[in-house]
C-alpha cells in the first residue's frame, strides 16, 4: 500500500487520541524530515517523515506492548516492511530486539526521547521556545536527573554513540531540526 502523510495521520488517529501523543509525533515527523535532509538522505525525506509520525503509533492504547502492536497494526494494513522495522526499532533493548541499523533508524532511536528532553527544557524557558536555546543550557537539564525524568538520558546517549556522535553534535542537531518544526512554539 502506498502511504501518503494524510493516509499516514488518519491511522494516527485512529489509535491515538490525547493532544501530548499526537503533538509528539507531529514534531518527530519533522525532527525526522529535517534530518533526512541535512544527513544526504532528501529523496527519502517524505519516507523518514512518516516514521517518525508513525513511531509510537501503538503506544497510547498498548503501553506495554509499544513496538509489538504497531508491528501487527502495520503488517494488517499492508505498510512497507521498512517503515514497520524503522518504528520498531526505536525500542531496541526495551521492547523488541530489533537494532536500529540504518541511519535513518539510528536518527529516530537518539531523536525519540531528546525531543522530548528539549520540548520541556523550552517551556522552562522565558521564551517558552527552542529558537534562543543553547546547548550549555540543554546539557544543565540533562545532567538533572529529576528534570523530565521520564525522558531516558541512557537512551538520549546510547542513540548518540549509535551515531557516532558526541552528546553535543546530537542536541545541536536536534535543536536546530526543532527551530525549523512547523509543530513546536
Amino acid at each position: 500500500m502506498e502511504l501518503t502523510y494524510e493516509k499516514a495521520l488518519e491511522l494516527l488517529k485512529e489509535y491515538n487520541k490525547e493532544d501530548f501523543h499526537l503533538q509528539h509525533a507531529y514534531v518527530v515527523s519533522d525532527v525526522m524530515g529535517w534530518f533526512a535532509q541535512q544527513l544526504g538522505y532528501g529523496e527519502e525525506k517524505d519516507f523518514w517523515a512518516l516514521v517518525g509520525l508513525l513511531h509510537d503509533l501503538d503506544y497510547e492504547q498498548y503501553p506495554d506492548q509499544h513496538c509489538i502492536k504497531s508491528q501487527e497494526i502495520m503488517r494488517e494494513r499492508g505498510l512497507d516492511e521498512r517503515l514497520i522495522r524503522a518504528t520498531a526499532s526505536h525500542c531496541y533493548g526495551i521492547y523488541v530486539d530489533i537494532k536500529p541499523e540504518h541511519q535513518m533508524e539510528k536518527v529516530l532511536f537518539a531523536t525519540d526521547e531528546l525531543t522530548g528532553l528539549i520540548g520541556a527544557a523550552a517551556i522552562m524557558r522565558p521564551s517558552k521556545s527552542v529558537e534562543d536555546m543553547e546547548v550549555k543550557s540543554l546539557k544543565k537539564k540533562f545532567k538533572d536527573k529529576k528534570f523530565a525524568a521520564g525522558c531516558s538520558r541512557d537512551i538520549i546517549q546510547q542513540g548518540a554513540d549509535m551515531l557516532g556522535w558526541t552528546l553535543e553534535e546530537l542536541m545541536e542537531q536536534t535543536i536546530q531540526a526543532m527551530r525549523a518544526s512547523s509543530h513546536v512554539n
